[in-house]
């Protein structure tokens, strides 16, 4: 007799009822979780992010490895579990306690929502750093060694606050409470833009708040690996000022930089303008033109090279400045060149919106930074799954595409005296990007 609180009865197939609960044991609806896991065995990132840690617990007391905690929760929010709380029922989950170097059989569950709270709470400021130097090593051990120019692309993001978190202000911008991270990416020969760093910043941060560190330590590890590459700083307006661009050169980097409007930049520009609104008289939309001119701005400390695009969209004139120091580019390159950080804007949204960034709901503003940065190492061991499916339809597919498609397959587990068997389903239609991704990532 069906059991009304356990058993969900659907419409009948020739003559016979359908009934669901959830009693099936060994099974999990994660499976593609071998393969994060394999990406992490690869890269060596939890490993290095767990012993970044110092573990003051009582080593006789503990149950679950500090290597263990870090894996389950940066594993759970590759597979879409980004809240902690999940982990209340899915520390049991099969494939979870397999990847994470436990048997299913094995009694001893993962650690709990309690646990995972703890220890977001007990890392601290020394923590933090030697983690998030990790996370670039590892990024930056990725990038093709016949790499001859790297792009670095900085832009920050609002992070909606909805509590007493620490740090938190309120953001006129964004007309929220909120923090403001700053998003760190490089990209290297290989073209593919990899997340280097994410750092979380209260929420009325200038734009330069910590940016300067970060790009110290990330020019410091990219010229050890790549000594001969030209390393170019991206970003838009709001880096556009003179103090980071005598930091380029102080750091002997290249720059290309937007530079918000002023009335000296617009009588500076006024022929390339002039140009654009009689092209649009004569051709309609889609008329663009482009040009350069010295310019200083009051607190610079000399003449730069300014670009302008000027075009007219909706009817009005459009004008759009970039500050830099690529002197080989014509100036419709640079332009173009410049547009290329909107790419960044993608990964950030991928980090968001795939991958749950935004659970910074913790009161204390360094748990959410050691939340910004698992989240970051989840974003990076699925880069390394993009990177892997690169030849496959999958090549250009996002995060959240890769997971739905690959990660979120059922299994069913069985363990015998020698194997733990994961049964995946014999009518899975992406049957050969698994056996792609295995070959490439155990090789």
């Amino acid at each position: 007799m069906a059991n009304s609180v356990l058993d969900m009865v659907f419409p009948s197939v020739d003559g016979k009822d359908v009934v669901a609960r959830f009693d099936g044991g060994d099974i999990t609806s994660d499976a593609g979780l071998l393969l994060v896991s394999e990406a992490d065995r690869k890269l060596g990132l939890t490993k290095l992010m767990a012993a970044s840690i110092d573990d003051h617990r009582d080593q006789d007391q503990v149950n679950h490895k500090m290597i263990e905690l870090v894996r389950e929760r940066t594993y759970a929010i590759c597979a879409g579990y980004e809240d902690a709380n999940d982990l209340t029922t899915l520390r049991h989950d099969p494939m979870l306690k397999t990847a994470c170097d436990r048997l299913p059989s094995s009694g001893e569950p993962l650690g709990s929502q309690p646990t995972i709270s703890r220890l977001e709470n007990a890392v601290g400021r020394k923590d933090l750093l030697r983690i998030g130097t990790c996370i670039a090593e590892r990024v930056v051990s990725q990038l093709p060694m016949d790499t001859r120019q790297v792009i670095i692309d900085v832009d920050p993001t609002d992070d909606p606050c909805h509590g007493q978190q620490e740090l938190e202000f309120f953001n006129g911008y964004y007309d929220e409470h909120c923090y403001l991270p700053i998003h760190v990416h490089v990209t290297g020969g290989d073209g593919r833009q990899r997340l280097l760093c994410s750092l979380l910043r209260p929420g009325k941060a200038g734009p330069t708040l910590g940016l300067f560190g970060v790009l110290r330590r990330a020019i410091k590890l990219l010229r050890k690996r790549l000594p001969d590459a030209r390393i170019i700083l991206r970003g838009d307006s709001a880096f556009g000022t003179g103090e980071v661009i005598q930091f380029c050169q102080e750091a002997g980097i290249d720059f290309i930089l937007g530079l918000k409007g002023n009335s000296r930049l617009h009588t500076l520009s006024t022929p390339v303008q002039m140009d654009a609104c009689l092209k649009y008289k004569r051709e309609g939309n889609g008329c663009r033109e482009y040009g350069e001119f010295a310019y200083k701005a009051g607190p610079w400390k000399e003449h730069q090279r300014v670009v302008i695009k000027a075009e007219i969209t909706r009817g009005e004139l459009n004008p759009r400045f970039v500050v830099t120091s690529l002197a080989e580019k014509t100036p419709e390159e640079v332009y173009e060149f410049y547009c290329g950080r909107g790419e960044q804007e993608n990964r950030i949204k991928e980090m968001k919106l795939d991958l749950g960034s935004g659970r910074t709901s913790c009161h204390r503003f360094l748990a959410n930074q050691f939340r910004l940065l698992i989240h970051a190492a989840a974003c990076v061991l699925m880069g390394v799954l993009q990177q892997s499916l690169e030849g496959t339809k999958w090549a250009k597919a996002q995060v959240g595409t890769i997971r739905l498609g690959l990660l979120k397959v059922g299994a069913r587990i069985v363990e015998t005296c020698r194997k733990a068997w994961v049964h995946l389903p014999t009518a899975f239609p992406e049957k050969a990007a698994w056996y792609h991704l295995h070959s490439v990532l155990s090789g």
